[in-house]
Order: structure tokens, then C-alpha cells, then sequence
């Protein structure tokens, strides 16, 4: 565990700056700025904090080997899921489905190889290997900080103006917390991350995790 020389104030003071403050200002300001640049900040800031420890352990920011243990889980977990998913936007929703396959199957390509290294490894360094290791001394216990882990992982994506990105997002930030624990490999969680999030862009859930979106739920879920 990292034990950083700040006294607890200020480790709660850093804790509501980068997870609530800073999406919160975000999410209101007037002025629209891309969020991946300020993502990377975050995460740079966190990957400084973990490597200047000399006591934490820095396999975990990798440790691919743990992920044959658990692919199988993870696949079928995944599919389940995705399937549910693909499910609820073919019922509720058929003119978003594959919509962005679709429109731009160029560009969905590019996605799918981008998103896992430009914004799903970043994420899991601040929201998983950081958050565990930084404030495990004010969320004690295993399944406390897995679910302040990804309460502040859902409160992020309050800044793509819809209920469903922060819901999905807290369940998906559940069962990758978790993954993360069980393993300590991020490799691993990311891993899993980035087969979730590329299959909501594929499957026509996109539009809820960029910036911008601000539809409704209730208007854009009407059969």
C-alpha cells in the first residue's frame, strides 16, 4: 500500500480535487476543451506519484501474466453482458444500432485501436493502480475502496451530460476494481475495460461517452 507523508487532510483535500472538483468543473464550464489531453494530465500526475514510492509495487502497473488465469471469466462474462446490451439497444433503441459501424467504419476502426491505449490505460492508472494504492488508508477494507473506486469512475463520466453514462460506467467500474484487486495486474483490468467500452461504441452506445452528448436517456431510448 503507498503511504504518502501528506497528513489525511490533505489526502482528502487531493482526493475530492481530482475526483469530484475537477469533473465538476469540467462538466460546467462554459468553455468546451477536448478531455483526453486533460485525462492525461491526471493520470501523468498519478504515474509520478506511484513510481517516486520506492515501496510500491510497479508490476502492477502491467503484469500481463495474470490474464490467461482469467480470460475465460472474463469472456464470458463479457458476452453476457454485451449480448444484454445489444439486446436493450435493438429493442429500445434500433436506429442507434451499429450506427457508428455504419456511418464511418473507417473511423470506428480507429477507435478500436486508439481507445484502449489513449484513454482506457490512463483511466485504470488513476481510477484503479493510483486510487487503490493512494487511499486505501481512508477506504479500509476490500470491497469499500472497490466501490469508492468506481463511484469516483462513474462521477467522472458526468461530464458527457447523461444519466446513462455515469450508470453504466459505476457497473462497469465495479467489476473492474474488482478485477483489478483480484489480480493486481492492470494489464489485465484494462484489458477488460477496453472490451467493454469498445463494444458500447460499437454496438450504437457511443455517443453517450463523448463530449457533447446531451440527450436524454428517456428521449433517446423512446421505441
Amino acid at each position: 500500500m503507498l503511504k504518502p507523508s501528506m497528513p489525511r487532510a490533505a489526502l482528502i483535500a487531493e482526493l475530492l480535487l481530482l475526483f469530484a472538483a475537477l469533473p465538476l468543473a469540467y462538466r460546467f464550464s462554459p468553455i468546451r476543451i477536448p478531455a483526453l489531453p486533460l485525462l492525461w494530465v491526471a493520470s501523468g500526475y498519478a504515474y509520478w506519484q506511484l513510481l517516486r514510492d520506492p515501496r510500491f509495487n510497479r508490476s502492477r502497473l502491467w503484469n500481463a501474466s495474470k490474464l490467461p488465469a482469467h480470460l475465460a471469466a472474463i469472456l464470458v462474462t463479457f458476452a453476457i453482458v454485451a449480448f444484454l446490451l445489444w439486446l436493450g439497444v435493438h429493442r429500445f433503441a434500433p436506429a442507434r444500432e451499429w450506427s457508428f459501424v455504419r456511418r464511418n467504419p473507417v473511423f470506428w476502426a480507429i477507435v478500436m485501436l486508439a481507445y484502449p491505449v489513449l484513454s482506457v490505460y490512463p483511466q485504470g492508472i488513476l481510477y484503479r493502480a493510483f486510487f487503490f494504492e493512494r487511499y486505501a488508508s481512508i477506504f479500509p477494507g476490500r470491497w469499500t475502496i472497490i466501490l469508492a473506486s468506481a463511484a469516483a469512475f462513474a462521477f467522472l463520466h458526468i461530464i458527457f451530460r447523461n444519466p446513462l453514462a455515469p450508470a453504466l460506467t459505476f457497473a462497469g467500474g465495479l467489476l473492474f476494481a474488482w478485477r483489478y484487486a483480484e489480480t493486481g495486474s492492470l494489464a489485465t483490468s484494462c484489458f477488460e475495460h477496453a472490451l467493454y467500452g469498445c463494444w458500447l461504441f460499437t454496438v450504437g452506445l457511443g455517443e453517450y461517452f463523448y463530449h457533447g452528448t446531451i440527450a436524454t436517456v428517456g428521449t433517446a431510448l423512446r421505441p
